[in-house]
């Protein structure tokens, strides 16, 4: 006799504050302690006018992709999205989007200095600045990297500086709106099937 197993859905709420950077850090270690629960579908609503900041984005792939590969993740922009959020969001194995929201995501700051490859010992060159006196600032270098990983979704040097709309995001397939709400509606809290994360 087969036994019918419980679909657990997992809904986890980023709200996206203009400037609180601690805010992030503290969803993201909540976000990898819901992901360890035995859930089938992890729902990560986005809301709010802020960006998560590059470094934090790149903390929450980094818990994102090590999740089970049972576990479904489905993002849902209920705002516009800028920079690291954008990033957060084209990670959703099905992705939703308000339809009048928008999506953007600046230029890379680093694409315009003068770099120098230097060898830094083991592994891959490092980029060196020619002038040691320079305002190199480390979350560029993080910014950059999440624009590389946008770029596996978007053309980046296409979109960048520019505001890109729901429409275009459906042409490279990228918002799955209609499919996704066919998703079971969640089941009462009491019947234990589905999990709120606040």
């Amino acid at each position: 006799m087969k036994t019918r197993q419980k679909l657990c859905i997992t809904d986890f709420r980023l709200k996206l504050p203009v400037y609180d950077n601690l805010y992030y850090a503290k969803r993201a270690l909540k976000l990898e302690i819901a992901l360890q629960k035995k859930t089938k579908v992890l729902q990560l609503e986005l809301i709010g006018e802020g960006e998560i900041p590059a470094d934090t984005a790149l903390l929450i792939r980094s818990i994102l992709i090590s999740r089970s590969p049972d576990t479904e993740l489905v993002t849902h922009a209920r705002s516009s999205l800028q920079g690291g959020s954008v990033l957060v969001w084209l990670l959703g194995d099905r992705r939703m989007i308000r339809d009048d929201a928008r999506v953007f995501f600046k230029r890379n700051p680093l694409a315009d200095e003068n770099l120098v490859e230097v060898y830094a010992g083991l592994g891959e060159p490092e980029s060196k600045y020619k002038d040691s006196y320079s305002s190199f600032d480390p979350e560029d270098a993080d910014y950059a990297r999440v624009l590389k990983l946008i770029d596996e979704f978007l053309p980046v040097r296409q979109f960048a500086g520019r505001i890109v709309n729901v429409n275009l995001l459906r042409e490279f397939g990228l918002v799955d709106n209609q499919r996704i709400g066919a998703l079971p509606a969640p089941a009462p809290a009491k019947s234990g099937q589905t999990v709120a994360v606040t």
